[in-house]
């Protein structure tokens, strides 16, 4: 390395938008730390793999991420390709020295204490140093048991996503980079989670849940509007339970108005809600609140009591019927997603009848259908009545079939209504491959989500906006209001009506740094 010139790392994210955050803070450090971000892995001198280890398809996911950078060493791109291969994330916080072990390729396998110093432990394994691999802990053990108690004995944890190293420091300025210039901003609220699901690891080496101040919060939102951040979407492994470390379990009904309120934000979408969880007064801040989307992401699972209860949940079919009825009457176009485990340990065909007849009542927007499998570390490992991969996979396709089925219904009920689109994207060029139920072949695009709609989650709405020569009427980050006239399965095809609330300077601004 010439003397003088910086080294340059790229950064692969695997998995949730949670880690899409944990990135940007990761960016930040190492640009702090004097490093140079590049987009390709082939011109970098070092690769941080943010993992996921969630699941065993996003496990392999992380773990071919991996190799596919160890491949590059030696050459492609502009230079002779990375001289080092680092793994962070939940995969190697959860495994650790276990990954290291088995993935020899990786020089180094980091935790999550590792990322306040992130630019110096990666300096050191450029050097040439290979230190030990993390050796995991369950992170729970870091910090009280009482929610309340967790103030200042959070004051040495380190959680990524928050910025610092303490979770209660307030006022603490902004540690992030953004690397998607894109008007859609994930903004983390909390982390980790006090629940003991009987399926999940996640608490395991996410620990507890923190809740962050709600003026790093506000002061964050703030800068993501600077960045070109139109619409915020908070994240969490459990927002319900946002203030009760704080002692005030209606904190985030107080926050989501100041949030909805910050200049140049349109739109405000919470995520990842318990329905147990959901108290009557959240419901109403949630699908009342101006600038707030009117959209509920309710972690049902199943709609059986029964396996239910051995999931370690509450509720059941009637209770989540209730919840999205009484959602409804605030907001009756609300959009509702939900994900569901087919297979578990001791569900019986009558239970999945339940759910098949759950669904068919319950109008959700997005289904997500994942069919059961073991968890390490996890009390449903152990549970008796295990069911055979073949009939869990007969019972997950058998649900996903009607939920395709439901899901396009739902989206075709929504013709003639008027959405309210934030653009994402622009594509003067289209033609009807992408709105086929239109007439006109010289139809201009626009693409982006309606309030139902999360981003890359939820299907996506296309816009007319002219037919022929001229202009284009509208510019990424602005809202437009648009009327449905068609639609290709959960997406819908709409017609421009006006451009509610235009993005500043007819355009997204780049985020600074966010690409070299």
């Amino acid at each position: 390395m010439p003397a003088g010139q910086a080294h340059r790392v790229a950064l692969v994210t695997l998995g949730c938008s949670r880690n899409e955050v944990d990135s940007e803070e990761l960016a930040a450090r190492l640009a702090a730390g004097g490093f140079a971000l590049v987009d390709d892995a082939a011109d970098a001198d070092a690769v941080l793999v943010n993992t996921c280890g969630f699941v065993d398809v996003a496990k392999k996911d992380s773990i071919d991420a991996l190799l596919a950078a160890d491949g590059l060493r030696g050459g492609g791109g502009s230079g002779s390709g990375p001289q080092a291969v680092v793994a962070v994330g939940c995969l190697a916080e959860r495994y650790g020295a276990e990954l290291a072990e088995s993935l020899p390729e990786a020089d180094a396998i980091l935790g999550f204490d590792a990322y306040p110093d992130i630019a110096d432990r990666l300096s050191a394994v450029l050097a040439g140093n290979r230190p030990a691999a993390h050796v995991p802990r369950d992170r729970r053990s870091l910090l009280p048991i009482s929610p309340v108690d967790r103030g200042a004995a959070a004051a040495g944890v380190v959680v990524p996503g928050h910025g610092t190293h303490a979770p209660t420091s307030v006022g603490a300025a902004v540690v992030r980079r953004r690397l998607d210039d894109g008007p859609v901003a994930a903004l983390k609220i909390s982390s980790g989670c006090d629940r003991r699901c009987s399926f999940c690891a996640i608490p395991s080496f996410r620990g507890s849940h923190v809740s962050r101040p709600p003026q790093d919060i506000l002061a964050e939102a703030e800068w993501l509007a600077g960045q070109g951040a139109r619409e915020l979407v908070l994240v969490s492994e459990n927002s319900t339970s946002y203030g009760k470390d704080l002692g005030d379990l209606r904190a985030l009904e107080k926050l989501l108005p100041q949030l909805a309120a910050t200049p140049g934000i349109v739109r405000v979408r919470t995520v990842y809600l318990q329905p147990a969880e959901t108290r009557p007064t959240l419901l109403e801040v949630l699908l009342t609140t101006p600038g707030v989307a009117p959209y509920l992401d309710l972690s049902f699972q199943h709609a059986s009591p029964t396996v239910l209860r051995r999931m370690r949940r509450f509720g059941g079919s009637a209770d989540f019927l209730d919840l999205l009825r009484r959602g409804r009457a605030f907001a009756p176009a609300l959009g509702a997603r939900s994900n569901f485990i087919v297979g578990f340990p001791g569900e019986t065909p009558e239970d999945l009848d339940v759910l098949a007849d759950f669904l068919e009542q319950a109008e959700l927007d997005a289904i997500g259908i994942f069919g059961y499998s073991d968890e390490d570390g996890t009390e449903a490992v152990g549970l008796p009545g295990k069911l055979p991969e073949a009939e869990i996979e007969d019972r997950r396709a058998r649900i996903a079939d009607l939920v395709e089925q439901l899901t396009a219904a739902r989206a075709e009920r929504r013709v003639g209504e008027t959405v309210e689109v934030l653009v994402e994207e622009i594509d003067p060029d289209a033609t009807l491959e992408r709105g086929a139920t239109l007439d006109a072949a010289t139809a201009r695009f626009a693409y982006g989500s309606a309030a139902h709609q999360q981003r890359d989650a939820d299907g996506a709405c296309s816009v007319r906006l002219s037919a022929g020569a001229g202009d284009v009427p509208v510019a990424v980050g602005d809202l437009v209001a648009a009327r449905v006239v068609g639609t290709e399965g959960v997406d819908l095809v709409t017609e421009l009506v006006e451009v509610v609330d235009r993005a500043r300077g007819g355009s997204v601004p780049v985020a600074a740094g966010a690409r070299p």
